[in-house]
């Protein structure tokens, strides 16, 4: 019997693009999408911020000094930001899931500003019970300490917990660890997989 719901954010809740968010990025310091994707996402800094190892202003700080140029701060949070698009589909299932009382809980790798950013834009994290992000966890998907950290939040056993994810090496994951757990194709499959678990949405 399931009683809670893990939800990925990132291209299940809504979707996003980090090329997008290098070329934002670049237009304020004159850089290219691909100088800031080789200093932000191949040099792991963006892995670092989505670890909680910085915080927004910290990460201000090291991007005004890794381009060698003053951005102002908001500017730079919107432009980072601001690459998200609601899966519109995802919310009804969300909706009959909380009519039907099971919990909700997000299992995701982010950084402070772009869960800050989807809460102010969308209607949707307000949904959850309760939130297990890489940032509070200070680890990132699939590090044993996010999993650790999202059996405590669940409040079952981990074979009544069912996770979606667009990412197959976390699903895997979490399956070791006994949650039932499938990959995130699109709104209309999760529904079936559901339904293949006898739970109507």
């Amino acid at each position: 019997m399931i009683r809670t719901f893990l939800f990925d954010m990132g291209n299940v809740l809504a979707f996003f693009s980090h090329d997008k968010m290098c070329e934002q990025m670049g237009l304020l310091c004159g850089r290219s999408r691909l100088e800031i994707q080789a200093l932000l996402i191949e040099s792991g800094k963006q892995w670092e911020y989505e670890r909680g190892h910085l915080t927004p202003t910290e990460f201000h700080h090291w991007f005004e000094r890794a381009v060698g140029k003053s951005v102002d701060f908001e500017s730079l949070e919107i432009a980072g930001s601001d690459i998200f698009e609601l899966n519109h589909s995802i919310i009804p299932v969300l909706d009959s899931l909380k009519a039907q009382e099971y919990r909700l809980v997000l299992l995701s790798n982010t950084c402070v500003s772009h869960f800050d950013y989807i809460w102010k834009q969308f209607d949707v994290l307000q949904r959850f019970d309760d939130y297990v992000t890489s940032y509070a966890a200070g680890a990132i998907k699939p590090e044993p300490a996010i999993f650790d950290y999202a059996l405590e939040k669940i409040q079952c056993a981990p074979e009544e917990a069912f996770y979606t994810d667009d990412i197959p090496e976390y699903i895997k994951e979490a399956k070791k660890l006994g949650i039932q757990a499938e990959v995130f194709i699109d709104t209309s499959t999760l529904v079936e997989q559901l339904v293949q678990r006898g739970i109507q949405v």
